[in-house]
């Protein structure tokens, strides 16, 4: 009946291979996903760091002048607008890296891993040739 042909096309050996390349593939893949969130979460504390940095050096040194009331306002002032464009370049470089960085991973660790497989037909790209017949 219908049991004899599926223990007679049952493999024990080939289904135990190809459940532990699965398996190994599934670990690799959680460390993966593990290790590129964790590079956007780095690119993330950077940016953090980095503003910490400018907020002292330029902003705190400004604020610690000896000048005329007038002079020190207007040194705040401009410590402060250095400060924020400092900051916004930063943030938006780091934030487009960190969005290209996010954009390749959705399609190369995502994508590829859970629906890409590479065993469908050959790329024909459209031409409105017609073969054999005639060219206008």
């Amino acid at each position: 009946g219908l049991s004899e042909v599926f223990w007679e096309q049952f493999d024990f050996q080939e289904v135990m291979i190809h459940q532990t390349i699965h398996t190994i593939e599934f670990v690799l893949g959680a460390i993966s996903n593990t290790a590129s969130y964790l590079r956007l979460w780095a690119l993330s504390l950077a940016h953090a760091g980095l503003s910490e940095v400018f907020w002292e050096r330029v902003v705190l040194s400004a604020l610690e002048l000896e000048a005329h009331p007038y002079l020190h306002a207007a040194a705040v002032a401009v410590a402060f607008c250095v400060w924020a464009a400092m900051t916004f370049a930063v943030l938006m470089v780091m934030e487009t890296l960190s969005a290209c960085l996010h954009d390749i991973r959705l399609h190369w660790v995502e994508f590829q891993n859970k629906f890409y497989k590479g065993d469908g037909y050959a790329f024909a790209p459209l031409t409105f040739s017609q073969e054999g017949g005639e060219e206008e």
